[in-house]
């Protein structure tokens, strides 16, 4: 997708360092392999035995089972990388993947970061200047100003009543779901704003935060994109985000339903202009709050995402090998013309926690089967026998299916559910069945508060 004759040797390295753990190191893995890559796999102690090192060219332990002592530890990554021979370091998501200052470090060290640049991720990173970029591109954004609040109580008052109640106050360095409170009347603004000061302070460093609309009844809806350093950028279709528990995704879908072309078009190319106003390179996701045909963008990822599979299966583009390629330095043999989205896509997160209580579940994993078919993909990398570490996310598999229409996907999902079996540890499945039979969900009528209201009615019953 992404060569011809000329650019075959453009590449500025063979080995990748792979900083990162669990599934998204299988899969860079495997992308790394299609392309004739070698690669280089790093672990914590507690990730020893982790079944991806077998299958790498090199397998190196960085530090201890802490993940601040090992896969944040940079210098221990970037060590790991020089004695390994590497020319590229692909951050995968999480850990150090949107850290401006290790993409830096790597870009100094000689390395290719497999990103964005250091620059870019700073932009994006920070929530105001990020929001400043986008409406100079003429993205649309949620109403609020492009400022970081001040330290005056009665400025912040009188802002807050120009944007109109409710509002959500948003740590500027945020990011997870953490550093945010709605404020829904006057008297208990200034309270509001001081704890988010300091959770944000401790959080993420800095006290900076920023002021926007709070929208009710919102979906969460995500562009994904594309760029190369030559002036070339696609985007790949939309993805629906709203199935939320605490800001944390549990199921995404592509493409969103609904959302007819007319309306979403303008949005996709406003995001690439975006993207080459300010030199934007690799794969990167912009994100959208969507309310009575309305688009607000509240952040953009600058890394490849969880749900990117989703997105590969509508549209037949392998992100992670186009990433890569991207990052060697060819050109994105892609037009906008060339992107077309088929059928429909569902991902389920498979987490190793209670299915009502969402608490951790850590242990060996005793009985494994997974499913398979037409249409039916697993991304994982645990089987039976593997320990599921205490250390880490709780993400242990990604269940995605593809098939021609939202409904068809969804009975497929249905299917494959039941046909996913693991046992020695606590998982989320069975609740991910429920939810796959809820009829709100089925017609697409659920927004990004559903799924929590959902919790309570059924803790209720």
């Amino acid at each position: 997708m992404l060569e011809t004759p000329e650019q075959s040797a453009a590449g500025r390295f063979d080995t990748v360092l792979i900083a990162n753990r669990g599934e998204i190191a299988v899969r860079i893995q495997h992308a790394c392999r299609e392309l004739g890559l070698k690669t280089v796999a790093i672990c914590s102690e507690a990730d020893r035995e982790a079944p991806y090192g077998s299958t790498a060219d090199r397998f190196l332990c960085i530090g201890p089972s802490s993940a601040a002592k090992s896969y944040l530890n940079q210098d221990a990554i970037l060590l790991a990388a020089r004695l390994a021979g590497a020319g590229a370091i692909h951050p995968g998501y999480g850990f150090l993947s949107e850290n401006a200052a290790f993409a830096d470090a790597a870009e100094k060290a000689g390395l290719t970061f497999i990103g964005p640049t250091s620059s870019s991720i700073a932009t994006m990173g920070d929530k105001i200047s990020a929001k400043r970029a986008m409406m100079a591109a003429g993205v649309p954004c949620v109403p609020g100003p492009d400022t970081a609040l001040p330290d005056d109580p009665d400025t912040i008052e009188r802002i807050a009543l120009e944007i109109g109640y409710p509002v959500i106050i948003k740590a500027a360095g945020g990011g997870g779901g953490r550093g945010m409170r709605v404020v829904t009347k006057a008297d208990v603004l200034q309270e509001a704003i001081a704890l988010t000061r300091e959770e944000a302070r401790k959080a993420f460093g800095s006290p900076s935060l920023y002021m926007e609309k709070f929208l009710e009844h919102p979906r969460h809806i995500e562009i994904q994109v594309i760029c190369d350093d030559h002036g070339n950028a696609v985007w790949l279709g939309h993805r629906d985000c709203s199935m939320q528990r605490r800001h944390q995704k549990v199921v995404e879908e592509a493409p969103a339903a609904g959302i007819v072309p007319d309306i979403i078009q303008p949005v996709g190319m406003a995001c690439v202009q975006a993207c080459l106003q300010i030199g934007y390179r690799g794969v990167g996701t912009f994100e959208f709050l969507y309310e009575d045909g309305a688009f607000y963008f509240i952040e953009m990822n600058t890394r490849l995402q969880v749900e990117h599979p989703v997105t590969e299966m509508t549209s037949g583009v392998d992100i992670v090998q186009a990433q890569i390629r991207v990052a060697q330095g060819h050109v994105l043999d892609l037009n906008q013309g060339d992107v077309t989205c088929e059928g429909h896509s569902f991902e389920c997160r498979i987490n190793a926690e209670d299915p009502d209580s969402f608490l951790p579940s850590a242990g060996v994993v005793t009985h494994l089967a997974l499913p398979t078919g037409p249409g039916i993909r697993v991304d994982t990398h645990i089987h039976a026998g593997y320990k599921v570490s205490p250390y880490y996310d709780s993400l242990i598999a990604k269940l995605i299916v593809h098939a021609p229409t939202r409904a068809e996907a969804m009975a497929r999902m249905r299917e494959a559910l039941a046909g996913t079996e693991v046992e020695g540890i606590s998982t989320n499945i069975p609740f991910l069945r429920a939810l796959f039979e809820d009829g709100a969900f089925a017609q697409g009528e659920t927004d990004i508060h559903y799924l929590e209201q959902w919790l309570k009615l059924r803790r209720a019953a």
